[in-house]
């Protein structure tokens, strides 16, 4: 990361009229989270799965809510415990307030469920979960309930750190009373109702006819190529409406041709690197 590109980015970020932030699993590293890159790293924040020989994409199916849902209700009720205890980084901070600055302000599009962005203060109406989030559940029998709201109040779900698997009373439906399982799109997952998704969607496209010309500058935060749903969107969005992009990614940082930035390195370094070139 050389400060010429820092200083580009810090250009592009004082002159926006709208920002888009962009965010993949590599936005939570700086706050703690995992970001279960490859068997190994997934094996790490998970032991117990190491040995069952279960990797993050055996676990991350909506299988497991009926064949064993003590089992899928022990990853993903960690999982829920993990994201809710979790202090959002700095560099959401960062973030808001060059969303304030910018005349249209800000909109999230992000792959993660972790709901970091809610929790660091960013207006729900603005943001993107293109992947569902673990905050939001559904009922495993399409009652007709729809997605509902996982209670703050709610007792946290019992997870034995030696098996992985959860104790007790698993998440129900409030309206069947059938097993619930999170609203988050899952692989080979062909009952995620994505109703809250679309209107999250439907918001950000009524937010982008508003938006043209290069004063549209998106700033992506650690989304690699295993998952590219959140670089895709921002490579197009740039290239249709004439903006910029500054990737932040220290493993794939790579950006198209023009006049867009790359930053090899963590999000938090480098958002708080292109902050310290703002100007007063």
């Amino acid at each position: 990361m050389t400060v010429a590109a820092l200083r580009l980015a810090a250009e592009a970020v004082a002159s926006a009229h709208a920002l888009i932030i962009g965010a993949g699993a590599g936005m939570g590293v700086d706050s703690g989270l995992p970001d279960f890159r490859g068997d190994q790293g997934f094996w790490k924040a998970y032991p117990p799965y190491a040995k069952l020989g279960l990797r993050f994409s055996d676990l991350a199916n909506p299988s497991w809510f009926a064949s064993d849902p003590t089992l899928a209700w022990g990853f993903y009720g960690h999982r829920l415990e993990l994201y809710r205890s979790t202090a959002p980084h700095d560099g959401f901070r960062i973030l808001r307030e060059w969303a304030g600055r910018a005349r249209n302000g800000a909109f999230v599009f992000t792959s993660n469920v972790d709901g970091q962005f809610q929790r660091a203060g960013f207006d729900p109406e603005r943001i993107v979960e293109v992947h569902g989030t673990i905050d939001w559940m559904q009922c495993t029998r399409d009652c007709g309930a729809g997605i509902f709201e996982v209670p703050h109040q709610e007792h946290p779900i019992a997870v034995n750190e030696q098996t992985g698997r959860a104790e007790g009373q698993l998440p129900a439906c409030p309206s069947c009373g059938a097993l619930a399982r999170p609203n988050i799109l899952m692989f080979g997952d062909a009952d995620w109702n994505d109703e809250r998704t679309r209107a999250q969607q439907e918001r950000l496209r009524d937010w982008l006819r508003g938006v043209r010309g290069p004063g549209l500058v998106t700033i992506e935060c650690g989304a690699g190529l295993a998952v590219p749903t959140v670089r895709h969107f921002s490579e197009h969005v740039v290239s249709s409406r004439n903006g910029t992009l500054v990737r932040i990614n220290p493993r794939e940082p790579a950006v198209p041709p023009g006049r867009h930035v790359s930053l090899p390195c963590g999000s938090l370094e480098a958002l708080r690197g292109i902050q310290t070139h703002l100007p007063e």
